[in-house]
């Protein structure tokens, strides 16, 4: 005999809203417009409210005053670590990747950058964010050593698992990490003709990770509820 549960409102609510969070569909930044939400499930504003603001205390959105409820970037300490080894370990394997590039996916990196900078003006930064992995996919896959690209691998699922699209939150960020990834092909290029080395590649490659990150970081900061006064405690 089987049992049907009927949810209430305020949980179809919410099951509603993690579910989109949870695939991507309502990326980091995203603005929960309550009245929008409401329409689209039927009801009334009232139990998309309650199942915000029980999504805030589970540390999936986050609310502001004068902007309302937002995507949270969930695990900052697990972000900020994820992004840090990442920088290690992609800026090495696209060092290590580089000599083995060849001229047609270098047009394909360049192709896939171009696809990036034409995003800016109507940014989607979900989009943006596939693009990117698209980009720095084709630099780092024809890594020698398998070793180093399982780690890269790990990193870029790890992020996907944080729901990182970073440039929701910092959407100024991807003008300046397309104008990197530019730097980054004319440094392969250089290296291919004995004008650089393998090292400048690397650091270049490492930056433009941990310039993201910092990016992230400084908004975190500036935008972290200040700690309650003693009056209201």
């Amino acid at each position: 005999m089987s049992v049907t549960v009927t949810l209430s409102k305020s949980q179809r609510a919410y099951a509603f809203l993690r579910e989109r969070i949870e695939d991507g569909r309502y990326v980091p930044g995203y603005r929960l417009v309550l009245g929008q939400i409401a329409g689209e499930l039927d009801m009334s504003v009232v139990p998309v409210r309650e199942a915000i603001r029980r999504l805030e205390a589970e540390g999936l959105v986050t609310f502001e005053r004068n902007v309302g409820a937002q995507v949270a970037l969930i695990k900052e300490t697990e972000y900020q670590h994820t992004m840090e080894t990442l920088a290690l370990v992609e800026g090495f394997a696209t060092a290590l990747s580089a000599p083995h590039l060849t001229p047609a996916q270098l047009d394909t990196a360049r192709a896939v950058n171009e696809r990036m900078r034409g995003c800016l003006d109507d940014f989607d930064p979900h989009r943006f964010t596939e693009l990117n992995l698209e980009f720095h996919a084709v630099l780092f896959e024809p890594c020698p050593n398998p070793h180093v690209l399982d780690l890269v691998h790990r990193g870029w699922r790890r992020m996907t698992v944080l729901r990182d699209s970073s440039f929701s939150f910092v959407p100024g960020r991807a003008r300046e990490s397309v104008a990197e990834h530019d730097r980054i092909l004319d440094l392969i290029t250089d290296l291919q003709a004995g004008r650089t080395g393998a090292t400048d590649l690397e650091l270049a490659a490492r930056r433009h990770r941990t310039a993201t990150l910092d990016a992230v970081l400084a908004y975190q900061a500036a935008h972290r509820p200040a700690p309650p006064t003693e009056d209201q405690r």
